[in-house]
């Protein structure tokens, strides 16, 4: 994976441990009252930046976007901040709530930019990286 892709993909795996280590605390302490922190963590987290990571790996001409590293700290910076946050609300610290809705506006603004970054590209008909994976399921026939 090259530049943006690579740290998306990067954070997406810390999404993705995150959630899982709540998961699991929650099932061993039978409290899930963390559930939509849990939910929020794999989905936007993980999930959503696996999306980016793969779509800026497969289309060039998206990766080498300006935009692209805006999209990323715009992304890393309100979701983390946007996770945490929620953590401590859903604890009963309700003076992070305005902190949390400001990383939700920003966590928003960033499917924004991609929004501006991936369909005109998508649009333009921009080709997916056409280099062969060596873990092609063809490799060798």
């Amino acid at each position: 994976m090259l530049g943006v892709a690579r740290h998306f993909f990067t954070l997406a795996i810390f999404y993705a441990l995150c959630g899982m280590a709540l998961g699991l605390s929650m099932a061993i302490s039978q409290d899930h009252s963390q559930m939509p922190t849990h939910a929020h963590i794999v989905a936007a987290g993980w999930l959503m930046s696996s999306v980016f990571a793969f779509f800026y790996q497969l289309v060039p001409a998206a990766r080498a976007s300006r935009l692209a590293p805006i999209h990323f700290w715009l992304s890393a910076v309100s979701g983390i901040v946007l996770m945490g946050g929620l953590f401590l609300l859903m604890r009963g610290d309700t003076w992070i709530e305005p902190a949390v809705g400001i990383a939700s506006i920003g966590f928003y603004a960033g499917m924004l930019l991609f929004a501006v970054i991936a369909l005109p590209a998508v649009w333009r008909g921009e080709k997916a990286d056409a280099q062969p994976s060596q873990f092609s399921l063809n490799a060798g026939r």
